[in-house]
C-alpha cells in the first residue's frame, strides 16, 4: 500500500513541532495519548463553557460563570502578606470586585489599569453578601474580545496541563487539518447532512452551543462513523484475507452424523438445524469458513459443533475443538465422548497436563489423522503440533480469540475452515465490534427439555433462611452452586469471603458436603473439587469468579448468587443458565446488600422477569455501556476516541454493510472512493487493514 499519504504528514509530526509545545508539556501531553498533531484533533472537548456576554452581574444567579465589559475602577492592595488584592470593578449596573490571591501589584496595575475598559470572564459568587470574581478565567482588553469564544470548549487534562496550554496546542494542529477528499459515500452522507472531514474537526472543537457535545451532533456522529468505517473495513479486508486463503470443499456424506442423531433422545431444533445448514454450506464451498455460532445459555451449540466436526471427519479429514480453559476441555470431551462413540469416532483430548510418553503417543495420532477429532485449550495451535489433515477448527470462545488470532489460525495447516461459538449474547453493535469480520449464524431457540429458571431476589438480611432452605434441598438430594462475587480488585480479599462462606456452610450442612473453588487454587485441586461435584460427592460447590462455574452438572438445580449486586447482567444470566439443564425444576436466588441502587435495582429486576440473553445484553449495553459489558482490558474490542458503540450503535452496521460493498467494488481500493479510504486508514492508524492492502 506504500507509504504514509503526503497529505497527513503534518498531522504526524511530533507534538513539538507545535508552537508553544516543548519538551515538557509534550511529557505531559503524552499521558493523554497525544504525541502527534492527529491526537490533538482527536481529543474532542467533553463539555463548553458558556462564554456568551451579559451587561451586568444582575442578570445572573452567583454562583455562575459570567462574561461581561467593565470599567476599571481602584485597586486595594493586601492589609497583610496573605490577604486577597482587589480591584473594584464597574459594570452597566452595579460595581463588584475583582480578587486575586499571593498577587503582585505591577503586572495586575498593567493588566488592569484603572479608567480603562476591560472584557473580565470567570466564576461569580458572594463572600459575605459582597459580589465577586476569585482569579478570573480571561482579562481582555475590549479589540481583542473577539478571540474569546461565545462557547469556550473544555478538555480533558491531566496534572500539570492548564485548558488554555491545550486549546493553543488543539488550535496549532486544527491550523495544519489538510481539506481531505471524501471516503464515505455520497447518498449516506446527504441523507445524514454531515459535513465534510475537516469541517467537522473545525465544528467539533469550536461548539456553537451545548448541543455541540451531544453524541447525535452531525459533526461528532461523522467523526464517530469515520473510525467506525475505518474498523469495519480492517474487518472486511481480514475476511477477504481469511477466505482468500486456499479453501477447500469439504463435502459431509451425513452417515456419521446421522448416527449421533438416531442416539439423540430429543430431536434437534429448528435452529440447530438452521446453523448447521448454514455451517455444512460454508463448508462445501472453496472459500475458507469464517462464521461465529452466536447462542444463549443452554441453546445447544455442542450439539452443532459435534455435528459440523463430524462433516469434517466425513470429507476423509480431521476436526479440532479449542475451549478457553483446561476445565472446559475435559468438559467438552466428557461430554462428546458419548455420541462420538454412538457413531465411532475416537476423540482425543490434548491438554498442558499430557507429559512425556503420552502426549508424544497422543501428539502421534494427530500427525497420523486416526485421531480424527482432537480436543484441547489454545495450545493446540503451537508449532509442534501436527495435524494430518486439519479440515474445520472450532473455537469455544471466550472472549479472548480476536481477528489477529483468527488470522493467525488461518495460517495454520491447510487453511482450515473456522467456526466460533459463543455464549454470551452479545448486542447487534458489540457483535459487529467485535466479529464484524464474520458471517453470523444464531441459535435463537431453547432444546426441549431445558427447564425454565426461577429467579428470585432476596435481601441479605434472610441470609439464615436461604441457608436453611438449601440444608432442605441437600437433604433431599438436590445440588447447588453458591457464587460469591469479586467486590475487591485484590484476590486476596475475595478469597478470604468464600473460604469464610466455605466455612459457614460447612459448619450449617456437615463438613464433607459444601467444595470450594476458587482462582488461587493450582489446576490439579480446581479439577479435583469439580469432579467431587459432578460425581455428586459434595452436594454445594462454592465458587468466586464466574470463570470456573463454566461447568455442566445436570443434578445441580439451585444457584445461590451473593452479592448479586455486584454483577453484570450478562454474567448474571451466564450463571443462572448453569442451572436448569437437568430434569428438576431449578431456581436462582439472588442475595442483595441493602439498600439496593437504582442502577442494581433495574438490573436484577430485569433478569428476575427475563430469561432471553439477547434481551438482557441490549439492556445490559444501555445501562452500562460497552467497555464494561465485555471487560475492556480483555474483549479485543476496539478503543474508539470518538465513537461510543452504546450511543452510536446504529452506525456500526451501517460501517459493516458500506465496508463491504465498498470492498467487493473495490478490492484494492483503488478508484477515487477506494483511495480516499486508504487516507482514511492511515488517519485512524489502522495498521493491521493497511498491511493487509500490501499483500493484496
Amino acid at each position: 500500500m506504500g507509504g504514509r499519504p503526503e497529505i497527513l504528514y503534518p498531522l504526524f509530526a511530533p507534538v513539538e513541532t507545535i508552537a508553544g509545545v516543548g519538551p515538557r508539556s509534550a511529557r505531559l501531553f503524552a499521558a493523554l495519548d497525544v504525541t502527534r498533531p492527529r491526537d490533538l484533533i482527536f481529543l474532542l472537548p467533553g463539555s463548553g463553557l458558556d462564554r456568551r456576554r451579559v451587561d451586568s452581574i444582575r442578570e445572573v444567579v452567583p454562583p455562575a460563570l459570567v462574561t461581561l465589559e467593565v470599567t476599571v475602577g481602584p485597586h486595594r492592595p493586601p492589609q497583610r502578606p496573605t490577604g486577597p488584592y482587589r480591584v473594584l470593578v464597574t459594570d452597566a449596573a452595579t460595581e463588584f470586585f475583582l480578587v486575586w490571591f499571593r498577587a503582585r501589584g505591577e503586572p495586575l496595575l498593567r493588566l488592569l489599569p484603572t479608567g480603562q475598559r476591560r472584557l473580565v470572564s470567570g466564576r461569580l459568587e458572594l463572600y459575605d453578601g459582597v459580589a465577586q470574581i476569585v482569579h478570573p478565567d480571561h482579562v481582555l482588553r475590549p479589540e481583542e474580545a473577539a478571540a474569546l469564544p461565545a462557547f469556550e470548549p473544555v478538555y480533558p487534562l491531566t496534572a500539570g496541563l492548564s485548558q488554555k496550554q491545550v486549546a493553543k496546542a488543539v488550535a496549532g494542529a486544527l491550523a495544519r487539518a489538510p481539506e481531505l477528499p471524501e471516503w464515505i459515500d455520497g447518498p449516506l452522507l446527504g441523507r445524514e447532512g454531515w459535513p465534510g472531514w475537516r469541517a467537522a474537526v473545525m465544528a467539533a472543537h469550536r461548539p456553537a452551543g451545548p448541543q455541540a457535545f451531544a453524541p447525535s451532533d452531525p459533526a461528532r456522529r461523522r467523526l464517530a462513523y469515520d473510525e467506525l468505517l475505518a474498523h469495519q473495513l480492517t474487518l472486511a479486508l481480514a475476511r477477504v484475507a481469511i477466505r482468500r486463503g486456499k479453501g477447500r470443499s469439504s463435502r459431509g456424506s451425513g452417515v456419521l452424523q446421522a448416527r449421533v442423531l438416531a442416539a439423540l433422545p430429543y430431536r434437534p431444533t429448528a435452529a440447530q438445524l438452521r446453523t448447521l445448514a448454514e455451517i455444512a454450506a460454508d463448508m462445501a464451498g472453496d472459500q475458507r469458513m469464517n462464521r461465529l455460532l452466536q447462542g444463549d445459555v443452554g441453546a445447544g451449540k455442542t450439539l452443532v459443533a459435534l455435528l459440523a466436526l463430524l462433516v469434517a471427519v466425513e470429507a476423509g479429514g480431521q476436526g479440532a475443538l479449542m475451549a478457553p480453559t483446561e476445565i472446559l476441555a475435559r468438559q467438552h470431551a466428557e461430554g462428546l465422548a458419548p455420541l462420538a462413540a454412538a457413531a465411532g469416532v475416537g476423540i482425543e483430548l490434548l491438554t498442558g497436563r499430557d507429559k512425556g510418553a503420552e502426549r508424544v503417543a497422543k501428539l502421534a495420532l494427530i500427525a497420523s489423522g486416526q485421531a480424527q477429532i482432537v480436543i484441547g485449550t489454545h495450545a493446540l495451535f503451537q508449532r509442534e503440533i501436527a495435524f494430518a489433515d486439519l479440515r474445520l477448527a472450532v473455537i469455544d470462545e471466550q472472549h479472548r480469540f480476536g481477528v489477529t488470532q483468527r488470522m493467525e489460525l488461518a495460517a495454520k495447516g491447510a487453511a482450515p475452515d473456522v467456526l466460533v461459538m459463543t455464549a454470551t449474547p452479545i448486542p447487534r453493535s458489540l457483535a459487529l465490534a467485535q466479529y464484524g469480520d464474520m458471517d453470523v449464524s444464531l441459535l435463537d431457540e431453547k432444546p426441549p427439555g431445558r427447564q425454565p429458571v426461577t429467579t428470585r431476589l432476596v435481601a441479605g438480611e434472610r441470609l439464615g433462611e436461604v441457608v436453611a432452605h438449601l440444608a432442605r434441598a441437600v437433604a433431599a438430594g438436590r445440588q447447588a452452586y453458591w457464587v460469591c462475587p469479586l467486590v475487591e480488585e485484590s484476590e486476596a480479599v475475595d478469597l478470604t469471603a468464600a473460604e469464610e462462606r466455605h466455612a459457614a456452610l460447612c459448619a450449617a450442612l456437615g463438613e464433607g458436603v459444601v467444595g470450594l473453588v476458587h482462582g488461587q487454587l493450582p489446576g490439579p485441586e480446581k479439577d479435583a473439587a469439580m469432579a467431587r461435584f459432578v460425581a455428586g460427592k459434595t452436594r454445594v460447590l462454592v465458587a468466586t469468579t464466574v470463570i470456573e462455574v463454566g461447568v455442566n452438572v445436570p443434578e445441580a438445580s439451585i444457584m445461590v448468587i451473593e452479592g448479586a449486586e455486584h454483577f453484570g447482567l450478562a454474567q448474571l444470566h451466564q450463571l443462572r443458565g448453569r442451572v436448569g439443564r437437568g430434569a428438576a425444576a431449578s431456581t436462582c436466588l439472588l442475595l442483595y446488600s441493602s439498600p439496593l441502587g437504582p442502577a442494581a435495582r433495574r438490573r436484577l429486576t430485569l433478569l428476575r422477569d427475563s430469561e432471553d440473553g439477547f434481551r438482557l445484553a441490549e439492556e445490559d449495553l444501555a445501562m452500562r455501556g460497552a467497555g464494561d459489558l465485555i471487560g475492556t482490558a480483555q474483549s479485543g474490542l476496539p478503543r474508539f476516541r470518538i465513537a461510543d458503540l452504546e450511543r452510536h450503535a446504529g452506525l456500526m452496521a451501517i460501517a459493516q454493510t458500506d465496508a463491504r460493498r465498498l470492498l467487493a467494488e473495490d478490492p484494492a481500493l483503488e478508484r477515487p472512493r477506494g483511495r480516499a479510504a486508504r487516507i482514511l486508514l492511515w488517519l485512524t492508524e489502522q495498521e493491521k487493514a493497511i498491511r493487509l492492502l500490501g499483500v493484496g
